[in-house]
């Protein structure tokens, strides 16, 4: 249900020899996309592999030249469903069509995973590109995080909690680290664990988790509150209309970063819902992916890293 979108090999490897470098995953031969599972056998956690529900990346090789960097993107939907078209599919093929490799997440939710299952998704995720970077030519430190809504707050949480990886561990995997190199924010539920605001959603009331299990979710989970001076550069993009998600919840992100003196670049429209995606046909909204763009190249993620050229 995820596995919809297309790219273009220009410039890259033929699907054949990507074939032969990765002949273990499958590759839909007419849409030639690749899927793979962020584990290898069951999730943790899970008693066995369960199609409905495992983890996997869906890869979008860049179209023309590509860069060397690399987006793992995490569509929203409550925590209760992925928005895997507007908010996944439509943003892989616009940074696919930059030169950005980009791996789309689907990670577990609902209330059968709860936090922290989402977040060890999202460090998975990281974990597993950048053990691959030779092969999809990235470049390791050029591995950011992008995420709308509910996947924005995920995205925010992996740029808060991370680790340099385990480098006793039997999985080669397990050894990288799951800290991505930058951040793109999108609406983001950066209030999900707090007490709602104005009446608006909280992940709790969205789920129907009781007041007394919610308590554990607040300190942990709220991103603000873990913010530090390691922290990756973030780009912030929300509407002073919001009826879903307060924009005062990514002022005060946004704060917390400058005071960590963290780089972060944030834009706010006057008018606009929540989940617009890349702006749907608002002419005002479809204008934040230029601006995304202009931030990604003034990083130097637009021009080709040094030793990734296929």
């Amino acid at each position: 249900m995820y596995l919809f979108g297309l790219f273009f090999s220009l410039a890259w490897p033929d699907r054949t020899q990507a074939q032969a470098t990765s002949s273990k995953y499958p590759i839909d031969d007419y849409l030639e996309l690749q899927s793979i599972p962020l584990y290898n056998g069951p999730a943790p956690g899970e008693a066995a592999a369960n199609p409905a529900t495992d983890p996997f990346l869906t890869v979008f090789l860049p179209i023309g030249r590509p860069t060397g960097t690399a987006v793992v993107l995490a569509p929203g939907g409550s925590y209760k469903r992925l928005a895997s078209n507007h908010e996944g599919r439509q943003v892989a093929d616009w940074l696919s069509s930059r030169g950005i490799a980009v791996f789309l997440l689907k990670y577990r939710l609902g209330i059968e995973h709860l936090y922290p299952v989402p977040l060890q998704d999202a460090q998975r995720a990281i974990r597993l590109v950048r053990s691959r970077a030779a092969e999809y030519h990235i470049a390791p430190d050029r591995i950011g995080f992008m995420g709308f809504s509910a996947g924005g707050h995920l995205a925010a949480e992996t740029g808060v909690q991370f680790d340099a990886g385990n480098s006793g561990a039997t999985d080669p995997i397990e050894r990288a680290s799951s800290r991505p190199d930058f951040l793109i924010l999108g609406y983001p539920w950066l209030n999900a664990m707090q007490p709602a605001i104005r009446g608006m959603i909280t992940y709790c009331s969205v789920l129907n988790i009781s007041a007394e299990q919610c308590r554990r979710f607040t300190e942990p989970y709220t991103p603000e509150r873990h913010v530090s001076a390691q922290t990756p550069p973030v780009f912030i993009f929300h509407t002073t209309t919001d009826a879903t998600v307060p924009v005062e919840t990514a002022i005060s992100f946004y704060s917390a970063l400058q005071r960590a003196g963290v780089p972060v670049e944030m834009h706010i429209f006057s008018e606009g819902p929540h989940g617009v995606g890349l702006g749907g046909t608002n002419p005002d909204l479809g204008l934040w992916p230029v601006v995304l763009e202009g931030w990604l190249r003034t990083r130097g993620l637009l021009t080709t890293a040094v030793g990734t050229a296929p």
